[in-house]
């Protein structure tokens, strides 16, 4: 593995994520990524060779393992955590492209131009998303993971014995697996951990969520005394414009506009003579 490439891409990572973001790769890259590398592979190593069964009968053995364990615990958390990593590395590159973007705009139009992005590492508009979309599919993908350790072993352990009877099994005949009690610690570690980085992501989704709500509304609340302020100007300007129109249209005159009188047909007839 090239620690050098990996150490980088964490630390990019690290650089576009939120205070939950960070103690959430910390996590994992402590608690799950190293326990896995250094402790996990090492456990489960012999699982299938230790794994004895009360007969002779030719290929018992190996039907009784496919049984009890149809995917290797390795394996699955392997899985796990390719997936679990994939949607981090989904924002750097956003970012990555923000920032080749931005660089080309510059080239094409100048220095002095106007930027594209202001920071392109802000978590706004399409960034936003990523980052959201990236939070809900790496809680999505810990849940469903568990759910299928769940449902390969029940309680996430492992019995010392098993029994087993299936073809070519002559009978029911016991099988015991090799190390039951480590491996039940690291897998309760595992799951433990797990929902553990189910709870941070979906705190940040949460605050980002909150967060964005709450510019929203404080944008909308200083929005809203300038268009009031707006309403209020243009209704004293009408007044205005009414007051001068009736100043020129009574301009010169030494008497004041009449009133409306109590018979206005006598007041058309004085006023044509």
């Amino acid at each position: 593995m090239n620690w050098g490439f990996f150490e980088g891409l964490l630390s990019g990572v690290n650089k576009y994520s939120t205070a939950f973001g960070r103690i959430w790769l910390s996590l994992v890259f402590i608690f799950r990524v190293m326990v896995y590398l250094v402790t996990v592979e090492h456990v489960w190593s012999d699982d299938h060779k230790d794994f004895d069964c009360n007969t002779r009968q030719p290929g018992c053995s190996n039907v009784c393992f496919d049984e009890f364990f149809p995917v290797s615990h390795v394996r699955l958390w392997a899985l796990q955590l390719i997936l679990v990593m994939c949607p981090s590395l989904l924002v750097v590159m956003h970012v990555a492209y923000r920032e080749a973007r931005e660089r080309k705009h510059r080239e094409a139009v100048g220095e002095g131009s106007a930027r594209l992005y202001l920071d392109p590492s802000k978590k706004r508009g399409g960034l936003w998303w990523t980052y959201v979309f990236s939070l809900v599919f790496k809680a999505g993908v810990d849940a469903a993971f568990l759910y299928v350790f769940h449902s390969f072993y029940p309680k996430y352990t492992l019995p010392p014995v098993v029994k087993c009877h299936v073809a070519p099994c002559p009978n029911v005949v016991d099988c015991f697996i090799s190390k039951p009690s480590e491996k039940n610690i690291f897998t309760l570690f595992m799951v433990v951990t797990a929902a553990i980085c189910i709870l941070l992501n979906l705190v940040e989704l949460a605050y980002l969520v909150s967060k964005r709500c709450r510019e929203y509304l404080v944008a909308g609340r200083a929005r809203a005394p300038h268009k009031r302020h707006l309403s209020d100007f243009a209704t004293s300007s009408c007044k205005q414009n009414n007051l001068l129109l009736d100043d020129i249209i009574f301009l010169g005159s030494d008497t004041h506009p009449p009133l409306l009188p109590d018979h206005p047909q006598d007041h058309m007839k004085k006023t044509v003579l």
